[in-house]
């Protein structure tokens, strides 16, 4: 059966905490060897510093008296309680003062500091470690380095080819260190500890995260969009991750409304000129007809089919606006005289229909934008004012004004008649096929003002309808451009 690993060990986080426990294991373990070889180092200076202050001290004593100065000086400090090493010998060796009884062979031979530790025994210790009849077997090739103790020195040759040695135990030293190595091990294996543990706990931590979000996936891909990825406040990378894809899916559920309600409209709405055509047909071709007949019954098929195009156009420039792409470019445009083309178009048809209708222009207003989407916009506003408040008071008036206020510049068109009273109303008036009751008995597709709000979002700006008093207010902002 194949070797699986936890399921703590395959996420990254996990990994990740492994890695980085592996290097701080690595440079604990080498931090440790630097640190005790520092402190040998620190240990043998000083030893050898304290050294050279003792021979210091025999020198000048030497330099005093001589020899008998030397040897009574040597007494005194070797009868000293934990005195350092003291020994002074013939040229060949033998040992006439000091505290130190036996020495490792060939220490004596070389002068100046000795190159590694060597054994040695003070006096009155090789009596009490050895019974009598043991010292009496014992042969006399035994060394010292299983039995005595460790020192270093330094060896001097005297004007008379006497032998001078000065050194110190290395117990106590040896000791320090080993104190300091065990130390720095039990803290490494505390760390160590600790990090394991903390490993543990990440991992844990993450795999209990993302098991979270696995669940919240499974039900949002089983079709649920109302469902979100958990966020727990903490502010990690998780909860932002979630919160990005929570904003996505919020937008993809509002998308995916969008659509569901589009359709169901498309469906509504254009079910009855679809009817219309489907009913000309049929009455072109019941009975008898003359020339004049069938005429008639095509031109208004033409006609219905012309606004079934229109309605589609206007469904298909939505969507591209609504998706950021248009293959047009946005260049300078004068928004005075966008107005000034638009309110001449409509003037006819403002005046046929009794409708008072007037334009407010403060010079020359440059924005960035499309031409040709800006004027497709504000005639479908206008083209509602006109239309919704001919006939629904007695003296219907539409004013367009245009003026700058802060970095905002203003497009306002505003009507006199029924207007929307309903804040609800005026929200949804501007998705696409909404048609409110008002505005049932009036030819449209409803997608005159979600046209406009199209165009206003693609240019960064806005579009809000207001309460006129009486009336309707439909207000188009821009941002103002960064050249006028």
């Amino acid at each position: 059966m194949a070797f699986r690993l936890p399921a703590i060990m395959k996420t990254t986080a996990a990994r990740l905490s492994a890695l980085y426990l592996l290097l701080f294991a690595l440079c604990a373990v080498l931090l440790v060897f630097y640190m005790t070889s520092l402190s040998a180092r620190m240990l043998l200076a000083q030893t050898q510093e304290t050294i050279n202050e003792e021979v210091q001290g025999l020198a000048r004593a030497y330099q005093r008296g001589g020899i008998p100065v030397l040897v009574r000086v040597v007494e005194q400090r070797s009868r000293q309680p934990g005195a350092n090493l003291y020994l002074l010998a013939d040229p060949n060796g033998q040992i006439l003062s000091g505290n130190v009884e036996s020495i490792q062979p060939g220490v004596l031979q070389r002068e100046g500091w000795t190159e590694l530790p060597f054994s040695y025994e003070r006096y009155g210790e090789a009596a009490g470690r050895r019974q009598p009849s043991a010292a009496a077997a014992a042969p006399e090739t035994e060394t010292l380095t299983e039995v005595g103790h460790n020192a270093i020195a330094v060896v001097l040759r005297l004007p008379n080819q006497m032998i001078l040695m000065v050194g110190r135990d290395l117990g106590e030293p040896e000791r320090f260190r080993s104190v300091i190595q065990r130390s720095l091990m039990l803290a490494l294996g505390m760390m160590g500890f600790g990090g394991l543990l903390i490993w543990y706990f990440v991992g844990r931590r993450a795999l209990k995260h993302i098991d979270s979000v696995s669940v919240a996936s499974r039900r949002i891909m089983a079709g649920d969009l109302s469902g979100r990825l958990p966020v727990t406040g903490a502010g990690d990378e998780f909860d932002r991750l979630s919160e990005n894809l929570n904003t996505m899916l919020a937008r993809i559920a509002h998308l995916n409304d969008g659509l569901k309600q589009v359709s169901d409209n498309i469906a509504h709405d254009l079910k009855t000129p679809l009817t219309r055509l489907r009913n000309r047909a049929e009455a072109a071709l019941s009975g008898k007809k003359t020339g004049a007949d069938y005429r008639e019954a095509l031109e208004g098929t033409i006609a219905e089919s012309d606004q079934l195009i229109r309605t589609f156009n206007a469904i298909l420039m939505i969507s591209r606006l609504e998706a950021g792409y248009s293959a047009e470019s946005l260049d300078k445009v004068d928004l005075a005289a966008v107005v000034h083309d638009v309110v001449e178009l409509y003037e006819p048809v403002a005046e046929e229909l009794g409708v008072g209708f007037e334009a407010t222009v403060a010079g020359p207003v440059v924005v960035n934008g499309n031409r040709e989407l800006i004027a497709q916009a504000l005639s479908n506003v206008i083209d509602n004012a006109i239309k919704y408040s001919a006939g629904s008071v007695e003296k219907p008036h539409v004013g367009v004004t245009l003026n700058r206020d802060g970095d905002e510049i203003r497009l306002q068109v505003a009507d006199n008649g029924l207007g929307i009273p309903d804040e609800g109303d005026r929200a949804r008036a501007t998705e696409r096929f909404v048609r409110l009751e008002k505005s049932r008995s009036q030819p449209g597709s409803g997608l005159g003002l979600s046209l406009a709000k199209a165009v206003m979002t693609y240019h960064n700006g806005r579009l809000d309808l207001l309460p006129g008093n009486p009336g309707l207010s439909v207000l188009m902002g821009f941002p103002g451009s960064k050249d006028d």
